[in-house]
C-alpha cells in the first residue's frame, strides 16, 4: 500500500478549521522519519497546508524536539521571512527548541523582537513566550526578554499580558 504524502493529508477547508493537524502530529510521532517530510510542507504553495503543518510540527516537537535540530538552517531562515500569521506563531515556539549557538539565540532573539510588533496579537504573544524560552537558556537575553515583558505589561493586549505577567515570574525564579 502506498503511503500518502503529508501535504495531501493537510489540504482542504480553510483557515478556521486546524483539519487533520492532530492526527499528522500522531503520525509523525509514531513514524519520527517523516518528520522531515512535515518541515518540508512550511515552504508548500498553499498557506492552509503550511499553517496546519507548523500547527502539526509544533505539537511534535513539544515532545521531540530534538526532530527539530536537523532542519535548524533552514528554520531561522524561515523565523526571519514568515509572512503569514500562522506560520510565525507556531515557529516563535518551535525555534526556542532548537540547540542554538549563543549568536543563533541573538539571531533568533532579534526576529522575535521584530515579531512583536505584528499585527497579530497571537504572534506577540508567542514571540513573548519564544524570547522567555531563550533567555532562560542565554543569561545575555535576559535583559532584553525581561524589558520586552514589562513593556508588554504597560501597552499589550489582554493576552500579552497575562502571558507577560507569567513569563516574568519564571524569569525570575
Amino acid at each position: 500500500m502506498r503511503r500518502e504524502a503529508i501535504a495531501v493529508m493537510l489540504k482542504g477547508g480553510d483557515r478556521r478549521s486546524i483539519g487533520k493537524s492532530n492526527q499528522i502530529a500522531q503520525l509523525v510521532l509514531s513514524e519520527p522519519q517523516r518528520f522531515a517530510e512535515l518541515v518540508e510542507c512550511l515552504w508548500g504553495e498553499d498557506p492552509i497546508v503550511r499553517m496546519r503543518a507548523a500547527d502539526a510540527a509544533e505539537k511534535v516537537t513539544v515532545t521531540r524536539p530534538e526532530l527539530l535540530n536537523p532542519h535548524k538552517q533552514e528554520l531561522l531562515g524561515l523565523l526571519d521571512e514568515a509572512e503569514q500569521i500562522e506560520l510565525r506563531w507556531h515557529l516563535a515556539l518551535m525555534v526556542p527548541r532548537l540547540s542554538l549557538s549563543g549568536t543563533e539565540r541573538a539571531r533568533a532573539a532579534a526576529a522575535l523582537q521584530r515579531y512583536l510588533e505584528d499585527r497579530s496579537s497571537i504572534v506577540k504573544t508567542f514571540a513573548l513566550q519564544g524570547l522567555a524560552d531563550l533567555a532562560r537558556r542565554d543569561s545575555n537575553l535576559q535583559g532584553p526578554a525581561r524589558r520586552a515583558l514589562e513593556e508588554s505589561l504597560r501597552s499589550g493586549t489582554a493576552a500579552m499580558k497575562v502571558r507577560a505577567r507569567k513569563l516574568l515570574k519564571v524569569l525570575q525564579s
